[in-house]
């Protein structure tokens, strides 16, 4: 998915970023209190994809906090494409055509 693909160039991009800065502190955030993401909605990764995305953005995390959010966020988008994934697919399986018969037409999300 090309929406895939720029979120997680954002995410390269910024720690990139952080990495050429070699700007190092005490990690301060504790990621294993995050709660596990197959359990999030689609939604609720997405908004916390999105928030993780901000921060990066901003430039302001030290690097190990930095490489945990990406970290995070790698595991938020991929917890996206597979809800994305998984609604296309109850979409191709639930089609039918005018008289009550399946069809088995591709998802086009176009």
């Amino acid at each position: 998915m090309g929406c895939d693909r720029r979120v997680s160039a954002r995410l390269t991009d910024c720690v990139c970023k952080r990495l050429q800065n070699h700007r190092v502190l005490p990690h301060s955030v504790a990621m294993s209190d995050e709660p596990d993401v197959s359990a999030l909605s689609f939604e609720d990764a997405l908004r916390e994809l999105e928030g993780i995305v901000s921060r990066l953005e901003t430039g302001q995390e030290d690097l190990q906090t930095a490489i945990d959010l990406y970290a995070r966020g790698d595991l938020l988008r991929g917890q996206c494409a597979a809800r994305l994934d998984a609604a296309q697919a109850r979409i191709e399986a639930i089609r039918v055509d005018a008289e009550g018969r399946a069809s088995t037409q591709p998802f086009d999300a176009k």
